[in-house]
């Protein structure tokens, strides 16, 4: 049998097709057959360099959608047949202080889907199978694809807010505007930032719930109780601190973001506080799939083939994009 997949060969290059044969299954693998994977912005850094010492060469891909084909031995909760999700976190050792107390996430010898091991840009992937999340069966497998990462991390970054009321949205793309309905769902408001001029996407922020919808550079409406940033864009940092009430905290949510910019003290004094998150842990997703499956998220997604992986990267980079990007291989 013989399957294709999208190579990233060397960073800052366009990905490759290549034919080869399934990745064979250690102990503990399942072998599965992709239906769906998101194109995230992870991807984007992973492909472009942003994020140093990818295990190349490399299938990227990290919120894989997909069908157990073969268990390795020692496998245990899956069986053939069954649709399962596939997000970053693929490994971690289990033993350290950080895996003991709760903190998988921070493990210092963790495997990440697509970045240090093969992902979902490909018609197969092998995946451990402790690492794997059932999806609830009220999402399509296109559908599913970006609560991988884009829900998953969203959700671990609204964790971090706490009780807040009003919550300040910097960057309104597939992580936003999932999150955006569990807020609202849980009668929370949301004020989305922007790219400045950005009227479509802050159309779709308002369409989805969101209070208040303007540019990234604009003071909210309101003081906010916390603001998240999912823009890899330090300035943003001072720019949401500044909008956040005494006692408010700023997530910054992505893996990589450029340089963070001096600012006052004063736009921290008054107990506000800045923290960032990494990664997620198992027991994030099997909390926010309990979630998604009593919330109904809709996510909007724009579909692409296999062979078209580079122009869902180039769309993404250039800021085209609405909702979330998914290669669908059914």
């Amino acid at each position: 049998m013989v399957m294709r997949a999208m190579v990233l060969e060397n960073s800052g290059s366009p990905l490759k097709l290549v034919e080869r044969e399934p990745p064979p299954l250690q102990a503990g693998e399942v072998l599965v057959r992709v239906n769906a994977c998101g194109v995230c912005r992870t991807d984007l850094h992973v492909c472009d360099g942003d994020l140093e010492h990818p295990a190349l060469p490399l299938v990227p891909g990290h919120e894989i959608v997909g069908t157990v084909t073969k268990c390795g031995p020692g496998v245990t909760g899956l069986e053939v047949g069954q649709r399962i999700g596939v997000p970053w976190l693929g490994g971690t050792c289990g033993n350290c202080r950080d895996c003991r107390n709760g903190r998988e996430n921070l493990c210092e010898q963790a495997v990440f889907t697509g970045y240090t091991r093969d992902g979902g840009y490909a018609d197969y992937t092998t995946a451990d199978h402790r690492f794997c999340f059932p999806i609830p069966e009220r999402y399509s497998d296109v559908a599913a694809a970006p609560l991988l990462c884009a829900g998953l991390i969203g959700y671990r970054s609204y964790r971090m807010v706490d009780d807040a009321r009003r919550i300040g949205l910097y960057g309104f793309g597939a992580a936003a505007h999932i999150l955006v309905q569990i807020a609202r769902h849980q009668g929370r408001e949301v004020y989305a930032f922007t790219r400045p001029g950005d009227g479509d996407a802050q159309a779709f922020a308002r369409e989805l719930g969101a209070l208040w919808a303007g540019d990234s550079d604009e003071d909210p409406p309101v003081r906010l109780d916390a603001a998240i940033i999912f823009a890899p864009v330090g300035p943003l940092v001072p720019v949401a601190l500044r909008g956040v009430g005494k006692g408010g905290v700023v997530v910054c949510a992505g893996i990589h973001m450029s340089d963070i910019p001096g600012f006052p003290y004063a736009w921290l004094w008054g107990e506000r506080v800045i923290r960032s998150v990494a990664n997620l842990t198992r027991q994030d997703g099997l909390e926010f799939m309990r979630t998604i499956a009593e919330v109904p998220v809709h996510t909007r997604v724009v579909t692409f083939p296999l062979l078209a992986a580079n122009d869902a990267l180039e769309q993404m980079r250039s800021g085209r994009l609405q909702g979330a990007a998914v290669l669908d291989l059914n």
